[in-house]
């Protein structure tokens, strides 16, 4: 039996999402994290399907849409990627909303409030437009904050100091320069390589966890930092998850970790947007709209500003023959 799962493809910034349009079930359960956890109980071969090798790849992320669970939301999103579903993207929303208003999937009465659930609360978003095309969406992101300043570790035969903070995930933020390798395309294999390795040195050291949200625990990567190339730009950055993926983006998580180190070290700018930039040269635009506490931390509550394009309109099917049809990584 052939299983059909239709999807839009896009990217965002240069970071790929592949939103389910048709085909895969609807999730069950009061809250976003009950859904999230039902998809992964019973439709987990569904994700690799779409995620992993042959029709994805080791950094391939994907959405889908579901019905809200708050009153006064338009939908819930749910995010995955090649190791499962993950919490929140800053990145997807932007992908999502913009593939959504464009294919007229969403049909909101105003397009400058767009509320999503998901697992770790309704997510904000406005999207600005110029006839079908969506040009950029800027998305509300959760409290973000430092929850572990200047963590001393060792790395080979250096010394470094690093930081730990959360923007929707938790994050090491380390200078590139102290790490010893440039962000650039060239040295991919060698920054994946790294970030894994600082990640697992941290989380052998540190306590990762929110204050208030209890299924929030762990690193999900390691943000290299360092001098931007664009004249325009404030810091250019790369992001790796903990299993070596590479953020194509500026990363919409990392950039709103990023902004909450940046304004601890009173180095945001505070009469413009801070301008993010990424590996590939693509950027991201983040501001702050509001200072309140998590717990006993300050906490920053940014938005980020990005664009997305569509690539593609895909059908996939699963031939019970193919013998990889489920799907692999190398």
């Amino acid at each position: 039996m052939n299983i059909l799962l239709k999807t839009i493809d896009a990217h965002v910034a240069g970071q790929p999402l592949r939103l389910i349009v048709e085909g895969f079930p609807n999730p069950v359960g009061p809250t976003m994290l009950t859904k999230q956890r039902w998809l992964t109980k019973h439709h987990d071969g569904l994700r690799r399907l779409l995620m992993l090798e042959p029709r994805g790849h080791t950094d391939m992320c994907g959405a889908v849409l579901t019905e809200p669970v708050e009153t006064g939301s338009h939908a819930g999103v749910l995010f995955m990627n090649t190791q499962g579903f993950g919490l929140v993207s800053i990145d997807g929303v932007i992908g999502v909303v913009t593939v959504a208003l464009e294919k007229g999937l969403l049909q909101v009465a105003d397009e400058t409030d767009i509320r999503l659930d998901t697992p770790v609360g309704t997510v904000r978003a406005m999207a600005t437009r110029e006839g079908d095309r969506v040009n950029q969406v800027s998305v509300v992101a959760v409290p973000s904050f430092v929850s572990v300043p200047r963590v001393d570790v060792k790395l080979g035969a250096r010394d470094v100091s690093l930081d730990v903070a959360f923007g929707g995930d938790f994050y090491v933020i380390i200078d590139s320069e102290t790490a010893g390798v440039p962000i650039l395309p060239s040295y991919v294999p060698a920054l994946s390589a790294l970030g894994m390795e600082i990640a697992g040195v941290v989380e052998s050291r540190v306590n990762v966890s929110h204050p208030e949200l209890s299924h929030l625990r762990g690193l999900h990567g390691t943000i290299f930092t360092g001098l931007p190339h664009a004249d325009d730009a404030d810091l250019r950055s790369v992001t790796v998850s903990v299993n070596g993926q590479v953020d194509r983006s500026p990363g919409g998580n990392g950039t709103a970790a990023v902004m909450s180190v940046l304004d601890a070290m009173n180095l945001l700018p505070v009469d413009r947007p801070f301008v993010h930039e990424s590996i590939i040269g693509t950027s991201f635009e983040g501001r702050i709209e509001q200072r309140i506490l998590v717990g006993e931390t300050s906490a920053i509550v940014p938005s980020v500003t990005g664009a997305a394009w569509i690539t593609g309109d895909h059908a996939f099917v699963l031939d019970a023959r193919d013998p990889v049809g489920h799907g692999f990584l190398l």
